[in-house]
């Protein structure tokens, strides 16, 4: 499943992040990358464990709880710690797959990555190029959102970033670990919430069909839930 989250970050939470970043120190992107990832890799990133993408991160985890939109779609039981790269120049990230299991650096923080995520930092006026790339079951998707937007895609999906032709390309990204492992499942219960949701809405909380699919939603998530 590709959801586009709109508005994870609000201007004011957007300009914050943007300015803790961009003082930062960049590094070559291949500094996180496997053997594979590195030979189609070329951009920059902030280093992982700098001060600068933890404040950052940190404030994205926070928003990412504020979302109910991104909670319903991945089911998040972890969140690895979010991580920024930028791409200008004819920098570009050639078809890939992301790997399995991510384990953060110098602790014993590991999660199976379920689903990525892309956070658009930039506006997207700003360059040219950039699109993410994503090769899913319904044909090819390029993604290209505006600043403080979001993409959720299943990790399992090839997919390359655009080479960058004019500008500059500033995006977090980072991997989920849902509550439940199958994207087939998790549509299901994505798309239950959403029917649950605008029942309630509809007909109120309290309504017997909003009981009754509300408890079908929770039956289901017992049945595939690992916590």
């Amino acid at each position: 499943m590709l959801i586009a989250i709109p508005d994870v970050l609000d201007a004011a939470t957007l300009a914050e992040v943007r300015a803790t970043i961009d003082a930062a120190d960049w590094v070559d992107g291949n500094a996180t990358s496997g053997p594979q990832a590195a030979l189609a890799k070329r951009n920059r990133q902030l280093p992982e464990d700098g001060a600068a993408a933890r404040a950052a991160g940190a404030t994205i985890l926070d928003a990412l709880g504020r979302t109910p939109l991104f909670v319903a779609a991945a089911l998040p039981a972890k969140v690895f710690p979010p991580l920024f790269n930028r791409y200008e120049g004819g920098q570009d990230f050639g078809v890939h797959v992301d790997n399995a299991i991510r384990i953060k650096r110098g602790s014993d923080f590991r999660l199976r990555s379920d689903l990525s995520a892309t956070l658009f930092l930039a506006d997207p006026d700003s360059y040219d190029g950039g699109e993410l790339v994503i090769e899913e079951q319904f044909g090819t998707q390029a993604v290209k959102l505006p600043a403080g937007h979001m993409v959720l895609y299943p990790a399992s999906s090839l997919h390359r970033v655009a080479p960058v032709t004019r500008g500059v390309r500033v995006a977090s990204f980072f991997w989920i670990q849902s509550m439940v492992r199958d994207d087939g499942a998790r549509r299901i219960l994505f798309e239950l919430d959403q029917g649950v949701q605008a029942v309630a809405a509809a007909q109120g909380q309290g309504a017997a069909a909003t009981v009754q699919l509300t408890g079908v939603y929770h039956n289901l998530l017992r049945r595939w839930a690992e916590v």
